[in-house]
């Protein structure tokens, strides 16, 4: 229930659940952002060291061959990796176009998120925006015990990891935040907790003045358009949903200010000083929040 950084399925499908809200039962979802299994050789196998664990509690384990590093649940279920050479990159275009909240928020001070894994989205905020403090959600402590292996930083005054349900810890009134990352997922896409209305009322309420959601959404048609009412519904409208066709995901980037028109000159100019500091297109990005942004305009009839 983490971040889907990547995932692999063995031909044998995971076990299915009961659908959101109600529905027939979901079919494990079979989009690209789904990889390959390969085999796992035993020598390769790294585990943190062990600690008392509940019945039912996963155990997660990191696949180490040179070359990437992974974190899997089972054999058959990647959740996510790292390419040693280049621990801090965003491997994939999901995390990468998450981080074009920066062209409507360049210098965020408070950034919340959801899902540890391995670490992308938490490493790339804490090098590229040094004046943020962030703050990473995770539910499974065996996933914050594999921290070390994916080069995740020491939590310091600027950068914490806390073990908690996200669920409650938006409930509870957690630290508002600039930017929320929401990158909460299962082998059959977004966790089904997150599907109610009052966790993303509870994410609207923990948001400053000016601030954005940005939401991984992957899954199965209906449960993705699900959530993507949801956030609708809880943000007035002032949303943009951006697909990533090579991996099958969704990115939703909800605005806690009241709607007016983005100045697409003014973000394109942004665009060119973010890509220079931080090494990513986001001058691709904009044009796609762009075509996104008028394509839901028209079909507002607006």
């Amino acid at each position: 229930m983490t971040d889907l950084e990547a995932k692999r399925r063995s031909g044998t499908a995971p076990p299915q659940r009961g659908g959101e809200g109600g529905d027939a039962s979901a079919a494990p979802f079979d989009g690209t952002g789904f990889i390959p299994p390969r085999q796992i050789l035993q020598e390769h196998i790294r585990r943190p060291p062990p600690r008392p664990r509940q019945d039912g509690e996963p155990d997660p384990f990191v696949v180490d061959d040179g070359v990437m590093r992974a974190l899997h649940f089972s054999p058959y279920y990647v959740q996510s990796e790292m390419s040693i050479d280049e621990p801090y990159a965003l491997k994939l275009a999901y995390t990468r176009q998450m981080m074009a909240f920066l062209l409507f928020l360049p210098r965020p001070k408070q950034i919340t998120i959801v899902g540890l894994g391995g670490g992308s989205l938490t490493k790339f905020c804490y090098r590229e925006l040094p004046r943020a403090a962030i703050t990473t959600v995770e539910i499974d402590r065996g996933v914050i015990d594999c921290a070390p292996f994916f080069q995740i930083p020491v939590e310091d005054q600027r950068m914490r990891i806390v073990h908690a349900d996200a669920v409650d810890y938006f409930a509870a009134g957690a630290e508002r935040a600039d930017v929320i990352l929401i990158d909460g997922c299962d082998e059959l896409g977004i966790v089904p907790a997150f599907g109610q209305a009052s966790f993303y009322e509870n994410l609207h309420a923990s948001l400053r003045p000016g601030g954005l959601l940005v939401v991984n959404l992957i899954g199965p048609d209906e449960v993705v358009e699900r959530h993507r009412r949801l956030i609708a519904d809880t943000f007035g409208g002032r949303l943009i949903v951006q697909d990533v066709a090579s991996e099958g995901n969704c990115v939703a980037f909800a605005f806690n200010d009241p709607w007016r028109a983005p100045d697409w000159i003014a973000i394109e100019r942004e665009a060119r000083k973010l890509a220079r500091r931080h090494g990513l297109d986001f001058a691709a990005f904009a044009r796609r929040l762009q075509r996104g942004y008028e394509q839901q305009a028209r079909g507002r009839g607006r």
